[in-house]
């Protein structure tokens, strides 16, 4: 593969084929000196009176190449890890320009151009190698000019595929927008393609896989698998309903082809945790299974994966997956709810620590809200508006310095309350979002939990 300087490398190599095809084919004969370069056409004085004939080729647009455009992928591991180095396959674009302030050489020259590259069709790695190392009469290799040197260590003639030079087919719109773009007068010119140039990076990968010793091939009937909802159970042989997930309920999963085709190889990846459900909690519409332990509360993700057994001697695989459908284990707050430490008396707000225990235990780096509703019992007739408050727990981990270990869950957290007025409030938490649930009694109205500030 070659390096960046590449394409810089496959311009200087079509500028010399031009310049020794000129010498070849006697152009100076015809038209006297030329030159042979490489500018933009914007920095050719095409004004100046003594402006010598000229045939220049300009490199103006570069395009991916789409048949080596995914070959080396992927370049990186799920963790980020370079596992190759994956070639940056690039197609160059080039503009075969004649000048001359002489009737008919402009076109003289470019034909002697066009001719030129269409004989060449290919840069060998010959050509490639003279031109980036010319034989100087009065250099060495240690004495070649700078970008000359930088040029021959592109690697460009070793690249694993030879660059190719073919006529594009521009039209005239196409042509005139370009020579616009330069903001110079239009000259006679010829559209060419140079593919492909692959450029590589020399960094070093940072793992390598083994070679594969034996090959089995395993042939399978393709069973798409297909979560439609999420839904739960309290506990085992309790009716399945839409309602809030709590901690220790049981998932509901439903859909389309859940089962495997082989007992035992149904999992369900719970937020991360993978899940294997009793055999007998699984259908092809349904799998029943409990929330994981330790879950934290929030938006979590279900997906079903099949397994397959393969390779010698024969050990699970992960085969087919299904979509992933998010759901919310909420919270739950512990009663009791304690009040300490509250300052305050008669009509005045009062300041106070509220301790709320938790299910599941709260991680170090969630978001707690406390929020606070004033429980009003019997209703008001006309209703009275009740007092509402929320407050956030303190941080409990320092994001800009986080441990080396993070620190386990809290089962409790203290919240420091303040301009609350005294009376009895029903509890809630959010925890990333995820709201605890409230009892409701048989008036239907929430009683519970809930806490006294005196």
């Amino acid at each position: 593969m070659s390096t960046a300087l590449a394409i810089a490398s496959v311009t200087a190599v079509l500028r010399d084929l031009l310049n020794n095809g000129l010498i070849d084919h006697s152009a100076s004969d015809v038209v006297g000196d030329v030159a042979v370069t490489a500018l933009a056409p914007d920095l050719i004085d095409t004004t100046d009176v003594n402006l010598t004939s000229r045939l220049n080729i300009y490199f103006y647009k570069v395009s991916y190449n789409a048949g080596w455009r995914n070959v080396g992928l992927p370049g990186r591991g799920q963790n980020g890890d370079r596992l190759s180095n994956p070639p940056l396959a690039l197609d160059l674009h080039y503009l075969l320009t004649a000048y001359s302030r002489e009737e008919l050489h402009a076109e003289i020259l470019l034909g002697y151009g066009m001719q030129i590259l269409h004989e060449t069709p290919v840069l060998t790695r010959d050509a490639i190698r003279t031109a980036l190392k010319p034989a100087l009469p009065n250099f060495t290799g240690t004495n070649l000019p700078t970008n000359l040197r930088s040029l021959f260590t592109s690697e460009l003639s070793e690249q694993v595929e030879l660059v190719k030079i073919s006529p594009e087919a521009l039209t005239a719109e196409e042509l005139f927008n370009t020579w616009s773009a330069f903001s110079t007068t239009y000259r006679p010119s010829a559209p060419y393609q140079a593919s492909v140039v692959l450029i590589e990076s020399r960094r070093p990968t940072t793992s390598s896989a083994l070679p594969v010793l034996a090959r089995n091939i395993y042939v399978v009937a393709l069973k798409q698998s297909v979560v439609a909802r999420i839904r739960s159970q309290t506990a085992a042989n309790q009716p399945v309903l839409d309602q809030p997930i709590l901690a220790g309920y049981r998932l509901a999963v439903e859909g389309e082809g859940l089962r495997a085709a082989a007992s035992g190889d149904t999992l369900l990846n719970v937020g991360g945790v993978e899940v294997a459900p009793a055999d007998a909690d699984v259908t092809d519409t349904q799998i029943l299974a409990p929330i994981p332990a330790g879950l934290s509360a929030g938006v979590h993700g279900v997906q079903v994966i099949h397994r397959f057994g393969m390779g010698t001697p024969e050990a699970p695989h992960r085969g087919v997956e299904s979509n992933v459908v998010p759901f919310v284990l909420r919270p739950s707050v512990v009663p009791p709810v304690n009040v300490a430490n509250v300052v305050g008396a008669g009509s005045n707000p009062r300041k106070a620590d509220i301790t709320v225990t938790f299910d599941p235990p709260v991680g170090a780096a969630q978001r707690v809200v406390l929020l606070l509703n004033e429980f009003q019992s019997p209703l008001p007739a006309p209703p009275v508006p009740a007092r509402a408050y929320s407050f956030i727990a303190p941080t409990r981990l320092d994001l800009s310095n986080p441990p080396a270990t993070p620190p386990p869950p809290d089962a409790s957290i203290t919240f420091k309350v303040s301009g609350v007025a005294a009376g009895n409030y029903l509890v809630r938490v959010q925890v990333d979002g995820a709201e605890s649930t409230l009892h409701v009694d048989a008036n239907g109205q929430f009683d519970a939990p809930q806490v006294t500030i005196p």
